[in-house]
């Protein structure tokens, strides 16, 4: 039975996008390959298996997750593919993260978190 929802198309979409773009975040490995690529701007799929030392059939696994949700992109020069991360992949979830952050309770300084009076 499916649960029905006030929310538009548009937000449900948006919703979805965001879930997805989490989902591929959401292991150690394609944190890795992401911060490879921002350090590099571009790399080369042997490059990245190097850099995170799994498996190539791993690795590639991993990037087509991150490929799948957008985050990446992959440009075929033969024999190669050079991988880069797409831009404005992670705006939607970036205004969640921000719009989340805003509506949090201001923060006690670090070391502070459980002082009572």
């Amino acid at each position: 039975m499916r649960r029905k929802t006030s929310a538009s198309g548009g937000e449900a979409a948006a919703a979805d996008r965001i879930a997805k773009i989490a989902k591929a975040l959401g292991h150690p490995a394609r944190v890795r390959i992401v911060e490879t690529l921002l350090a590099r701007q571009s790399c080369i799929g042997c490059d990245i298996v190097d850099k995170i030392g799994l498996a190539a059939s791993t690795t590639s696994e991993h990037l087509r997750i991150l490929k799948e949700a957008g985050l990446i992109t992959g440009e075929i020069a033969r024999p190669r593919v050079c991988y880069s991360l797409a831009p404005d992949a992670v705006g939607p979830l970036l205004q969640l993260l921000r719009r989340m952050d805003a509506a949090l309770p201001s923060r006690l300084p670090a070391g502070e978190e459980n002082v009572t009076v």
